[in-house]
Formats: C-alpha cells, sequence, structure tokens
C-alpha cells in the first residue's frame, strides 16, 4: 500500500522500502547523516503507516477503561495519554497513544499489528462506539532534542 505522502516522498529521493503491507521512506541523504542530524537536532517522520482511530460514542470512556489500564476519563481534552491495548485475560496486545478530542478519543495503534488493534476493539467494544479507521490521513512525527 502507499502512504498518502508517497509522491513527495518519491519527488524528493525518499528510498523506499517495504514495511507492514507499506512502501516507507527509510532515507533521503544518508542513513548517518539523518541519524546525526535527528539526534543533534530534529527530524520528521512519516509515519503515516500506524493506525489512526478516531472513537465516539455513548460511554466511551468506562468501555475503553475495559481494554486499556489508564484514566481514559481523566484526559481533558488536547492531553495524550501512552499506554496498552489488553487481551482479556491482562496480557498485552499492543501499546498505543490517544488523546481527547472534541466530541471523542483519538487513538493511534502501530502500524505492523493496527489490523488486529482494530479487530479487537471492534469484538470488545459495544456498537454504540464507532471507531473511524483514519486509514487516507497522513501521520508525521516531530522527533529529536529540538523537536520542541
Amino acid at each position: 500500500m502507499l502512504l498518502p505522502l508517497d509522491a513527495w516522498h518519491r519527488a524528493r529521493g525518499g528510498r523506499m522500502v517495504p514495511f507492514a503491507g507499506y512502501e516507507m521512506p527509510v532515507q533521503y541523504e544518508g542513513i548517518m547523516a539523518e541519524h546525526l542530524w535527528v539526534r543533534e537536532s530534529a527530524g520528521l517522520f512519516d509515519v503515516s503507516h500506524m493506525g489512526q482511530l478516531f472513537l465516539s460514542g455513548e460511554g466511551l470512556d468506562a468501555e475503553l477503561e475495559k481494554l486499556i489500564p489508564a484514566d481514559v476519563a481523566g484526559v481533558a481534552v488536547g492531553q495524550q495519554k501512552y499506554s496498552l491495548l489488553l487481551a482479556e485475560n491482562g496480557g498485552i496486545l499492543d501499546d498505543l497513544m490517544f488523546s481527547r478530542w472534541p466530541g471523542g478519543i483519538y487513538m493511534v495503534v502501530n502500524g505492523a499489528c493496527k489490523w488486529d488493534d482494530i479487530a479487537h476493539l471492534r469484538e470488545h467494544l459495544p456498537d454504540a462506539i464507532e471507531i473511524n479507521h483514519m486509514d487516507e490521513h497522513a501521520l508525521l512525527a516531530l522527533q529529536g532534542p529540538k523537536a520542541f
């Protein structure tokens, strides 16, 4: 599959490699130069392969708290938390990030297992909870000591 920004990466000489079913850019000018730049400054990464979900519906917070060990109800609009997606036996299926947006919860799960995570959420959340997989949206991550 192609990322939403695939043409942009290719037009700028991005070296594309397969990962989690996507063609992902791994470098542009050279791995060492880019590595050192991000370690000393900041770099922008296309992480659009990750699973972006928007969840909404009556009772969402309480239902999510059955699946992730976090105080979902205590997260204010604009705040984000790191948590885990749990199996029925309490084992860890995946890690994730979630934040409160007006009208619901925005969640990001790992790209390599997003389909399993989405299936788990659909299986364990009631039908009243809507899960919108935002698979046509790009997602960028600014990383490095000067990212703020």
